[in-house]
């Protein structure tokens, strides 16, 4: 158990070995010169990018017996105790194992005691996001009275979980993601000083596989050091990072441009063949034509590339390639993406968007033609509009000036109620039918409503019967789309009359008319029926007329009758 991992034997002892994050470093050293140390500090930032490493730097920086110093020598008695952790005056916490009050107020309980082996206790809690909302209360009241012998330093990758009154009494240090050239650089320095040859392929695909994270990035090179024979080649390191190489990129890139879906579907058959991951390789591809875009729009900003090494073939494929084609084929490609996510089987979508790339400039005459024939027209119509305008309209003298023009029939769409059978119900209706329908309809709502019935009965919530017979009976709604929505339900229809066969006793037919038909239907009723006193279709006019009681109701509260109780 000798070995140890590149990122522990190579951990930063000096701000000058922290990658990327100059900002930092150098206002740290110049407080170290200048004496300016604060009580507390809050270092964030995306893991691996060194908060850890630079704590434990700034702990020795303070302690060092060199001091003011803005660099630890690393060599007296507190350097030395501190690196190898047997000073115990330097503590470093996990929060996300000791998070809780109890741990804490231990902290609290000791700072007051002066440290034994050098000038300050130097305190390191990671992850400090993880603690509980009663440490972080535990942990306020030390860092609003801190004794002058204790630092805190705090490091998390969430610092928005922190709470405000913590970060008010801290000094805030940002890590940022360390660029993919400083990465390259430092394990180029690495593996020179190791011995262990790797080209230099691979340890950009290593970095940028690592997203930032020097941690990341060695661990990575470590393995692909353990995978490999006497050296690391490009290969190894795509194997060992799961990535896609820039050759199968480049030649599925070309296939598509050349529209030649069979070369396009085998080069994917020979992906999937290698075992990579079909989510991978849709994210490769997306990095690969989004860098392009950059490279086209940009050609100097190769920093800014996440996925691609500039090669020939990929200088040669920007050049062939449009900016409104990348967009869309970005645009193919993040939705095939996003479907992904919700299958079994990614293949399918995978060779779906293949074919759908190869095919992008078919597509596109085929929309292009249709545009030129719509602008064609519009033309056409336009000319035509300006000929009318010019000239006026011919208006022929032959013409009798005394004839009328037939009238012409319209065909009205929507939804008819039928005439003929409600005019039937009506020469048959007595208010006793239709009072006792009335009465059950408060209680025929609500037994929809218990039938998980809502959206249906939804529709009769501005419907009400009009007229009745002892066999059928007429509903009025309010809005022929609702109307047409219920009479043409089935389902619906016949739940309806089910119910009112057990509210009254009778099965009952049941029609539905839209208000606008049902008063033309009446009043054409009523005219054809003037002596026969047929003047009982509504209960609410004869009813409101012989009840004062209920004249005085409608008064108040409306006609629309909601339930009749005895």
């Amino acid at each position: 158990m000798s070995y140890q991992a590149l990122y522990r034997v190579w951990r930063p002892q000096q701000f000058f070995d922290v990658v990327g994050q100059e900002h930092v470093t150098k206002t740290l050293q110049n407080a170290l010169l200048q004496e300016k140390i604060s009580h507390a500090y809050l270092f964030s930032g995306p893991r691996g990018t060194g908060k850890t490493s630079a704590a434990k730097i700034l702990a020795k920086a303070v302690n060092c017996e060199r001091a003011p110093i803005q660099e630890p020598c690393n060599e007296c008695p507190s350097c030395r105790g501190i690196t190898d952790g047997s000073i115990s005056d330097v503590i470093e916490i996990d929060a996300a194992s000791n998070n809780g009050v109890d741990e804490i107020r231990d902290i609290r309980d000791k700072v007051k005691y002066a440290p034994s082996s050098v000038k300050y206790k130097v305190y390191i809690i990671d992850e400090v996001h993880m603690l509980s909302i009663g440490a972080f209360n535990a942990l306020l009241k030390t860092l609003e009275e801190p004794p002058k012998h204790v630092i805190f330093i705090l490091a998390t990758t969430e610092p928005h979980k922190i709470p405000l009154t913590i970060l008010s009494r801290c000094q805030r240090f940002d890590f940022k993601r360390i660029s993919a050239s400083a990465i390259v650089n430092r394990m180029k320095m690495i593996v020179d000083e190791t011995g262990v040859e790797v080209e230099d392929k691979a340890l950009q695909v290593v970095a940028r596989a690592a997203e930032g994270g020097m941690r990341d990035a060695l661990s990575l090179l470590d393995q692909a050091i353990s995978f490999s024979q006497d050296r690391v080649t490009l290969e190894d390191a795509l194997t060992v990072t799961g990535a896609v190489s820039q050759n199968f990129l480049n030649r599925l890139a070309f296939s598509i441009k050349k529209k030649d879906v069979a070369e396009g579907l085998s080069a994917l058959e020979e992906l999937l063949f290698q075992g990579k991951d079909p989510s991978r390789f849709v994210e490769d591809f997306i990095l690969f034509y989004r860098d392009m875009l950059l490279y086209k729009a940009a050609p100097t900003l190769e920093e800014s590339m996440e996925r691609v090494m500039l090669d020939e073939e990929f200088q040669e494929l920007t050049k062939m390639n449009e900016q409104e084609e990348i967009y869309e084929i970005i645009d193919i490609l993040n939705k095939t993406q996003q479907e992904m996510r919700w299958t079994n089987h990614p293949r399918i979508f995978l060779e779906v968007a293949i074919v759908k790339l190869c095919q992008l400039e078919k597509v596109a005459r085929s929309s292009s033609n249709e545009v030129g024939k719509l602008l064609s027209k519009l033309e056409q119509l336009e000319a035509e509009l300006q000929e009318l305008k010019e000239k006026g309209i011919q208006v022929s003298d032959e013409s009798p000036v005394a004839s009328k023009p037939k009238p012409q029939r319209v065909n009205r769409k929507g939804f008819q109620a039928p005439a003929g059978r409600i005019n039937e119900i009506l020469k048959e209706a007595t208010k006793s039918d239709l009072n006792l329908v009335k009465g059950r309809w408060g209680e025929m709502l609500g037994r929809l409503a218990q039938k998980q019935m809502r959206s249906q009965a939804a529709l009769l919530n501005e419907a009400e019967p009009v007229a009745a017979s002892t066999s059928a009976f007429i509903i009025k709604f309010k809005y022929e789309i609702h109307c047409q929505m219920a009479m043409e339900n089935a389902s619906f229809l016949q739940v309806l009359t089910k119910l009112f066969e057990e509210l009254t006793g009778k099965q009952l037919q049941i029609i539905g008319v839209p208000e606008e038909q049902w008063l033309h239907l009446r009043e054409e009723f009523l005219k054809g029926h003037k002596d026969d006193g047929s003047d009982e279709l509504e209960g609410e006019s004869s009813t409101a007329e012989a009840d004062p009681i209920v004249s005085e109701a409608v008064k108040l509260f409306g006609d629309t009758l909601i339930e009749i109780k005895d």
